[in-house]
């Protein structure tokens, strides 16, 4: 059984949805509601893991209720968002995630957490985002896709 203070057990996910195009890898970025937690703030999909769910399903239910969307292929990023909180005087080790979805059947559905979407290159979104280890993660999914080196071992069954 998962042990909610057990420093090892993630209490949060951050998830990095994405879609090929003609172009190249674009992703999604969410603004903030002004009434939340880092409001006005552009970024990726981020949420709490509950009570005794693994960190993965966490991070496919926060992509379902933030978006409304089901990716075509989902994986394990190779890294963790990793960050010091001065207010809960904790160290965070977030498991970071990617999410393909489909560029032509996508349609994002935002919940109250967030005011606007866009999808943009890596280079623009790195440049509203504004934690750096976010834009690193980015920035790592996008050096993985562009080169074709998405690994077996990370790619997440959603059926699981």
């Amino acid at each position: 059984m998962k042990n909610s203070t057990d420093p090892a057990v993630p209490s949060l996910i951050d998830v990095y949805p994405y879609r090929i195009t003609e172009h190249g890898a674009e992703y999604l970025l969410l603004r903030r509601s002004e009434d939340k937690i880092y409001a006005g703030q552009w970024r990726m999909v981020g949420g709490k893991v509950n009570q005794n769910e693994p960190a993965w399903k966490a991070a496919l239910r926060e992509l379902r209720e933030e978006t409304g969307i089901i990716p075509v292929k989902f994986w394990a990023l190779p890294s963790v968002n990793t960050f010091y909180e001065a207010k809960t005087d904790r160290i965070h080790h977030i498991p970071a995630f990617a999410a393909e979805v489909d560029a032509k059947d996508a349609e994002v559905t935002l919940n109250a957490e967030h005011t606007d979407y866009r999808w943009e290159k890596c280079g623009a979104a790195c440049n509203l985002v504004r934690w750096p280890e976010q834009q690193r993660l980015i920035s790592l999914a996008d050096r993985l896709i562009n080169s074709s080196q998405i690994l077996p071992d990370w790619i997440i069954n959603q059926q699981i």
